[in-house]
């Protein structure tokens, strides 16, 4: 039987509430920083939630020209600005016609160009058919992420859009760790983003009683397993990484971030939008991760939580772990990430895996932000308030989706 092709992180770009790039984004986290504060992107004054996570002063010129940049939903723009960092950040250039060959993109969001699609829908009620933007489904279909990174850097390998609600990041990087393992590329682009701020979407996630309302303070909104949380917290932003075979990666002496061990998927098979009670459906991923990476739950040294902030979520997350790790999951260090980004949907499975690759580099945890006042449903150990010194060699990451769809990710240190 060949043996496994093993995938290596080479290079990793991020745009968060936090900041416009990697290093401003893990300086947050590790500070505890909020990056939620009052939605300026629209009128926000007739719905119930009136934050979010903003990208403050994102202007796709800075990436791209003008006429690159208005072709593009402001999704895929963000996507791409955190692809154009990370293919810096792992030194690769793509001039050379067998690796242009070889390299691919596999990339996840939930919504696609949401945006697009409002302003042509209003654009058709309000002035007619005649006047709808001639690039609108260029801009509102979700797989543009891939095509134009694919367009944007040359290369011709395998490329695919995942479209797994809040899972759907995760399931991109573990997609294009496969497409590698197999052997059918050597080089992918992966990762995600969503840029959900409309009135459109906040009103329907309100409608459905899933933000949180914390309007007279909305810096500490977001807070995963407190008893006291009460919605998830609605952010924009991205995430890309750069997978690449790992032989490949040391013969040319590409600095190495961490290893992606192992890969689990599940279906809850439950409901539309809440998680299976027990969490047994969400133990199901972690499990087949564990086994994928051929990891024990007692080697585990940190887990970034799914850690939404909303009731149901975290008391399942957490009963989840104690099935999938037994005992160990007492000795486990976890946080939630989302507390300071808030929810980046589509995003945030790449953003929260980068904080786990970080905290291997670094030997830091980031805290879980505004938990004051622990659920007693959540009783493990959720690194609270402050970043945390520790040896991470291995880490996990869990993301889980509306529809059901559980993701989990075991990384390596280097």
């Amino acid at each position: 039987m060949t043996e496994r092709r093993r995938v290596v992180v080479t290079g990793i770009g991020a745009l968060s509430p936090l900041g416009l790039d990697v290093a401003s984004t893990w300086d947050g986290m590790l500070a505890g920083r909020s990056g939620i504060g009052p939605i300026t992107q629209f009128d926000a004054s007739e719905t119930k939630t009136n934050f979010a996570g903003e990208l403050k002063d994102f202007d796709p010129e800075n990436w791209f020209e003008r006429k690159e940049a208005r072709r593009m939903d402001r999704y895929v723009q963000v996507y791409m600005a955190a692809a154009v960092e990370a293919v810096a950040d792992s030194g690769l250039v793509f001039d050379d016609e067998e690796l242009m060959r070889r390299t691919g993109a596999i990339v996840g969001t939930g919504i696609g160009g949401l945006q697009s699609y409002e302003e042509a829908i209003v654009t058709l009620l309000e002035r007619g058919p005649g006047r709808v933007n001639p690039l609108t489904i260029t801009k509102i279909i979700a797989n543009m992420s891939a095509g134009y990174a694919a367009i944007h850097f040359g290369f011709t390998g395998p490329t695919n859009t995942t479209v797994t609600a809040c899972a759907a990041s995760a399931n991109a990087i573990g997609d294009a760790t496969e497409v590698i393992r197999r052997g059918a590329a050597d080089v992918m682009i992966t990762g995600g983003a969503e840029t959900g701020i409309t009135k459109f979407v906040v009103a329907a996630f309100n409608a459905s009683r899933a933000l949180s309302t914390r309007n007279d303070d909305p810096q500490t909104a977001s807070r995963p397993f407190d008893v006291d949380r009460d919605g998830f917290v609605l952010s924009e932003g991205g995430a890309a990484l750069v997978l690449e075979e790992r032989e490949r990666a040391l013969a040319r002496g590409a600095t190495v971030y961490g290893e992606v061990l192992g890969y689990g998927m599940s279906t809850d098979a439950y409901h539309v939008t809440l998680p299976r009670p027990g969490g047994a459906g969400q133990a199901l991923a972690m499990e087949a991760a564990l086994a994928d990476a051929d990891v024990s739950g007692d080697e585990l040294d940190y887990i970034n939580a799914h850690g939404t902030s909303t009731p149901a979520n975290d008391a399942t997350e957490t009963a989840a772990i104690k099935l999938a790790l037994g005992d160990a999951a007492h000795d486990v260090a976890i946080s939630s990430t989302k507390s300071m980004t808030g929810h980046l949907l589509g995003g945030a499975g790449a953003m929260e895996t980068i904080a786990c690759l970080l905290a291997m580099r670094d030997g830091k945890l980031p805290p879980t932000a505004n938990l004051v006042n622990p659920d007693p449903e959540c009783d493990l150990d959720y690194v609270p308030g402050r970043a945390r010194d520790a040896t991470v060699v291995t880490a996990m990451s869990n993301s889980f989706g509306f529809g059901g769809h559980n993701v989990a990710l075991v990384l390596g240190a280097p």
